[in-house]
Parts: structure tokens; sequence; C-alpha cells
């Protein structure tokens, strides 16, 4: 079970969630992130006029082959519909439908707007010269002129062409994201699709069905082109999907047994439905989402760790951090006085006796590395939350009714940060594998037993552990290095450069479940450290946390077999059990 599918429900909205994208006016600068709850306890209607009455059976567990699991439909039964329209989706309306199965609805004034710009095509449908994407081949083909007997061919036969890619299954999670926020597009009317084709999207997501979408494919320029054509494929009845079963089946089958009639693409559509950021977008906001949480973890292990190493909470003080008044820095600080307050542990060596000068910087630099990572996130979501509010497509048809040529479509603003964010995740988890190492070693740990083992050399304690860290945290070095550097021309050097934004979103999920594995097993140290420092008394809300983790993980005692345990610390981080366990005492964390 992969890290990416074991979240809370909670999410990171923003006060710029409802920016109308149909003004032309991007988003502030500086959002405000709170936390938006999904679940909603009222009866949710059906908002899918084209399936059967029954659209929205429980969705299987997640169909990739890689074994991974996501929560289903029924964990959140009467969630409210997500309104797609006009204005941009908010972090929690992605993760509600991306996660947690959430059906949509597409507004009134999406309809309406679709309408009215699908006119506008119709007309240069019918114009003796050429327009590109209406009456034209596509890329360096783009020069050829179709005439109309031939244009349901030409949309056709571009979905079945660029529906290319290779490789294991993509998360369902991601699939879902990817139909979404393409829905969210053509609902601004800038793309000139149908009202029936944008229709036909929320069927399919509503009903549960995940189009089967490639690791492989995607370049991030003209946007993602190969996974979203498995994704419009699908809504055309060919291909193959997970149904909402999870079962592995023919997409015209799937259609059918939902009572979704599969769409006959026209003019300008088959560009619209691939010619979009939307699956190196999706995960984005889900990866902003998890580190958002890990984030308040990463604080949380490093005062257990603080304490177990009979460090000091002194260097932490709100005066000093403010000298350096990073806003993040700030913030972690504050998380680790929260912490550390009223710990026996601490108090113990806080005298004139104690002859430590100084922690080393795994533990007095804490917060300066977790909050350079919240300020990058927080830049990462300001970059996410404009995406949110764009129209992407190629061409587009603007507010007054041109339709034009443009390079929106370029995933490099998506790729950049994605890229940036793999880099945090990767220093995060170098700094909490350190902190392990120190809490192991009997010639630094002070006073106790080497590798925190119940009879060193009979017993190896946590040593294989931290060889267990290191691994994860040597993986995600290489995962930091950055993609998007790269560029392979295509299309006949028509596209001569290309973001490889897919590929750093795709890289950052794993360097996502790697931190969490990291800091699960500095999570499981620290809190055998504390326990070995008895009859010493840890802080309350550290306290809390290892009485928690208690009941997934036991305690110190003689060598037993470890792997089960660090699984079930595992889960015990990415489910947010962690974090919620120490607010239960703190309070929310900053």
């Amino acid at each position: 079970m992969t890290f990416a599918e074991r979240r809370r429900g909670t999410e990171w909205a923003s006060n710029e969630q409802m920016t109308t994208r149909t003004a032309g006016v991007p988003p502030s600068p500086n959002p405000s992130p709170n936390p938006s709850p999904n679940a909603n306890p009222s009866p949710t209607p059906n908002p899918n006029p084209n399936a059967s009455p029954n659209p929205n059976p429980s969705p299987n567990a997640n169909p990739s082959p890689k074994g991974a699991d996501v929560p289903h439909r029924a964990d959140v039964p009467n969630a409210d519909p997500v309104a797609v329209g006009r204005g941009a989706l908010s972090f929690a309306d992605v993760v509600a439908v991306a996660r947690h199965g959430a059906p949509v609805v597409l507004t009134a004034d999406a309809r309406a707007e679709i309408r009215r710009t699908r006119a506008v095509i119709e007309e240069l449908a019918g114009d003796e010269r050429p327009h590109y994407g209406v009456s034209t081949g596509f890329g360096a083909l783009a020069t050829r002129h179709i005439p109309v007997e031939r244009r349901a061919q030409l949309q056709a036969s571009l979905i079945r062409s660029h529906a290319a890619g290779s490789g294991p299954e993509v998360e369902r999670e991601v699939v879902r994201a990817t139909m979404l926020l393409r829905l969210s597009t053509l609902a601004t009317g800038r793309t000139g699709v149908r009202e029936e084709t944008a229709a036909a999207y929320a069927a399919v997501l509503n009903a549960g069905i995940t189009p089967v979408v490639h690791e492989y494919g995607s370049l991030g320029c003209s946007g993602d082109l190969a996974p979203l054509a498995h994704c419009a494929l699908a809504v055309t009845g060919e291909g193959r999907v997970r149904d909402a079963e999870g079962r592995l089946c023919d997409a015209g089958e799937a259609l059918r047994e939902a009572g979704i009639h599969p769409v006959t693409l026209r003019e300008k559509e088959g560009l619209a439905l691939i010619n979009g950021t939307d699956g190196m977008l999706g995960m984005l906001v889900l990866a902003i989402t998890d580190l958002r949480m890990l984030l308040h973890t990463a604080d949380v292990t490093a005062a257990l760790s603080v304490e177990g190493l009979l460090g000091t909470d002194a260097v932490f003080a709100a005066d000093l951090q403010s000298l350096r008044p990073h806003p993040g820095q700030a913030a972690a600080a504050s998380n680790l006085r929260e912490m550390l307050a009223g710990s026996a542990i601490i108090a113990s060596h806080a005298g004139p006796e104690c002859t430590r000068v100084q922690d080393a910087y795994s533990l007095r630099c804490a917060p300066q590395v977790a909050g350079a990572a919240r300020d990058t996130v927080d830049h990462a979501e300001q970059v996410a939350l404009r995406e949110l509010a764009s129209a992407v497509d190629n061409p587009v048809v603007t507010l007054d009714g041109r339709v034009e040529s443009n390079g929106n479509f370029h995933g490099a603003p998506i790729g950049y940060v994605l890229d940036f964010l793999a880099i945090v995740a990767a220093d995060l988890a170098s700094m909490s594998e350190r902190r392990t190492d120190r809490l192991l070693d009997v010639a630094r740990n002070g006073g106790l037993p080497a590798f925190l083992a119940d009879d060193p050399g009979v017993d190896s304690g946590l040593m294989i552990a931290q060889y267990t860290q290191a691994a994860v945290v040597s993986e995600l070095k290489r995962l930091a290095a950055p993609a998007s550097v790269d560029s392979i021309p295509s299309s006949a050097m028509q596209e001569d450069h290309v973001s490889m934004g897919w590929s750093a979103a795709r890289k950052l999920r794993r360097a996502v479940d790697g931190l969490t594995r990291v800091l699960a097993i500095e999570l499981l140290t620290a809190a055998r450290g504390i326990q070995l420092r008895a009859p010493l008394r840890p802080a309350p809300a550290t306290a809390a946390v290892i009485a928690a983790l208690g009941a997934v993980a036991s305690g110190p005692g003689p060598d037993r077999y470890l792997a089960p345990e660090i699984e079930a610390a595992v889960q015990f981080v990415a489910a947010g059990h962690a974090v919620a366990v120490a607010e239960s005492v703190t309070g929310p964390l900053a």
C-alpha cells in the first residue's frame, strides 16, 4: 500500500479557490491555506443525468498492479457533490473526487458557456478556410486541410494514436484527478467542446469508472497527451478501464453497464480533451496535501528525538527564531515548543550542571530545515492555485469569440515546483535519518544502550531499521534530481522543448512515500529512546504520541520481527494519527 492512498480526508483549501477563470484575472499571489473537511452528512442527489439510476457504486481498491489501495467511496457515502463550474476548483474539491470518490455536478452556468462557445466552433467548421484543430491535422501535420466528411475520423484517429502509453497502471486517484481537472477546463467554455462531451466526463467519474492510464507517455508538453488520450478514449467507448468494482474490462462494456452513451467526437474536441497539464497538476495538488501533514509529522518526530537525545528546547525560543524571520521556520519552532512543553526529560538537564554546550545540527536546526520546506510548499501551492484557475487548451476560444493558438499547455510552471518538492522530501528525510542514527549510536546518544537493544550483542535492537531508513534516503536523493531540466524534442521538431512535468510528478509521489517511511522509523526509534529514559517523563504531547503508537508497535524488549511494526508505524504516520494525537494535547499545530 503506497502512502498516497492512505490520507486523512482533511485538505487545504484557499480563499482563492473560487477565482473565476473567465474573468481573465490570475489569483492573488498570497493564498491563505485553511484546512477544510470534504465529508458532509447530508444525502447526495444524483448529479449525473446521463447515467443509470445507480451511477455511484462504491469504487474498487486501487487498480494499480503495484498493489496499492485507496479509500472506497463507502468511506464518504454522503459526501456533497463537487460543483464543477466556470470558476476554479479547490484543493479540497480535487482530493474529495480523486481520493474519496465524491460525485461531481456540472453547473448550469458552465453548461451555458459551453453551449455558447461551441457555436463559435460550429461556425468555423463550416468555413472554407482551414482553422487549426477544427479543420486541420495536428502538430507537425497541421498544414493539411481535412474535409468535413473525414473530421469524425480525424478526431477518433487523434485519440487512438495518442493513447500510446506504456508501463504499469497509474493510481486510481491520479486518473480521477486528471479527469476532474480536464472537466474543470471544459467547464470554462474556453475549449469549444459540446455540452454532451463534458457531461460524459462527469458521468464516467460518477460511475466510478477509471480509464487505464500508464506510467510512461507524457512529456509534459503539449500537456499530458498520452494520459489524457487514454481517458478520452474510454469516454468514446474504446480502450480498457477499471469498473467501479475494480474489474479490468473494455470501456464500452463498462459504459454500457453504467448507462452511459459513448461520445462520438466532433470538430476540435479531440484536442480539447488532451491538450492540458491535468495529470501533473492533479499529482501536485495531492502531493502538497500530503506534504502539509508530513511537515507537521516531522515536527512531532523531531520533538521526540530532542527528548530522546537529552537535547534542549532553548534554541527554539521565539525571540531567537525571529532574528531570521522566515514564516515556515517560525511555525516549525512554535510546534517544537508546543510539543516539548512540560517535559521532565528536558528539565532534567536544563540546569547549570549540564555540560553539553550545543546540540547537533539535526536537532538544533530542525526548524530551519522544516521551515524552509514549509516555505517551498507554500510557493508550490501558489503555483497550483494559479493552475487550478487556468483554462489550458490549444487552440483556445477567447472571451470575445476568437479561436487562437497559444503555448499555455507547457508544463514548466508545474514541473519546476514538483522538482522543488522532491528536494524538500529528500532533505527532510535526510535530517530525520541523522537523528535516528544518533539515537542508536552509544557514543552519541547520552547513555542509552547501543542500538536501543535489550541486551546489546545478543540483540541488535533497531540497527537494521536505520539501514532501511538510509536506503530510502539514498533513493530520495536520486529522486531529487530534477526532471524538468531535461527535454527531448518530439513531433518532427515542432515540439522542440518539453517540460517533463509528468515525470517530475511521478517521482514526487515516490518521494512522498519514502519520506513517510523515514519519519515512521524515526518515530519508532525516538519513542523507544524516550521509554528507555524512564522514570523521567516526557512532555504530555510526546507522551500521548508514544502511547498511541504503542497500540500498533511494541516498545523496548528482546529482538522481534520488525518489518510488521515498521509498516504499522508507516500507516500510523500516513493516516495522520501522529499529528492528530499530538494536536489533541497541543491544539492545532502551526
